[in-house]
């Protein structure tokens, strides 16, 4: 009995230490760009040239990750992209955490979190 119960805790330990990404990306465009290496696409608050969009990344995961982490995985999918910089990031919670019957009780407790970027091309 001791024994399955300390495979259970172990396993629970385990399991609850892992975060879940799910990655996933649109292209906004029919034009091809060759990918790059993920050192060469930075994150840029502000551009201060003129860019085209060439496509959305979005990363579902745990709302309290580092945004590093998050940075780091969009960086990447921009990357395959072909994309030159990653702009606009967004999160917002979503949509099955925000209809919860409880809702009133939970408030602003939402689980996963949706985090979206622009993938741009600089012109």
């Amino acid at each position: 009995m001791i024994k399955k119960a300390f495979t259970l805790i172990a396993l629970v330990l385990l399991v609850s230490s892992c975060s879940i990404y799910h990655v996933s990306s649109i292209n906004t465009t029919d034009d091809y760009y060759p990918s790059k290496e993920v050192k060469e696409v930075p994150y840029l608050e502000n551009i201060g040239q003129e860019y085209s969009v060439i496509g959305i990344v979005t990363v579902n995961a745990e709302r309290h990750q580092q945004i590093s982490e998050v940075l780091r995985k969009m960086k990447r999918e921009a990357a395959i992209l072909g994309g030159d910089a990653i702009t606009d990031v967004k999160t917002d919670a979503s949509g099955a955490w925000k209809r919860l019957p409880a809702q009133q009780i939970i408030g602003n407790a939402y689980v996963r979190a949706n985090f979206t970027c622009s993938v741009v091309i600089l012109n």
